[in-house]
């Protein structure tokens, strides 16, 4: 059986492009392009693994994250933050209030990204 990941994220570009790379490793993979219809989705699905952006459209990555964790249905699905945020406060945030790991896009090819998705699913 394959391993559901959604990816919450604005970018439609790096949706395609990370959803097509985790789909060749054999993963299923499930898309929202803002913070609302991803809290939403993740709820009707059940991930196996969240990829969330931290500036998304309608409800930030910080919100939905928060929401997540104090979820008892969601709070203990991996979290990974793929973000171009990369301030000490934000990263300390995040990994504080429940996210598994945070990623800066921009220090991260593709295939390092695949291969942090698999460390945990």
């Amino acid at each position: 059986m394959s391993k559901l990941i959604l990816f919450i994220e604005d970018e439609p570009t790096l949706q395609k492009t990370l959803g097509r790379a985790l789909e060749q490793e054999g993963y299923e993979v499930q898309s929202a392009l803002d913070g609302q219809s991803g809290l939403s989705l993740v709820r009707r699905i059940k991930p196996d693994l969240i990829l969330l952006d931290l500036i998304l459209p309608k409800m930030d990555g910080f919100a939905v994250l928060k929401e997540l964790k104090k979820d008892d249905n969601t709070k203990g699905i991996p979290v990974i933050i793929l973000t171009n945020l990369e301030s000490p406060q934000d990263i300390e945030k995040v990994l504080s209030e429940g996210a598994t790991n945070y990623l800066v896009k921009a220090n991260y090819e593709l295939n390092d990204v695949v291969k942090k998705i698999k460390e945990l699913v």
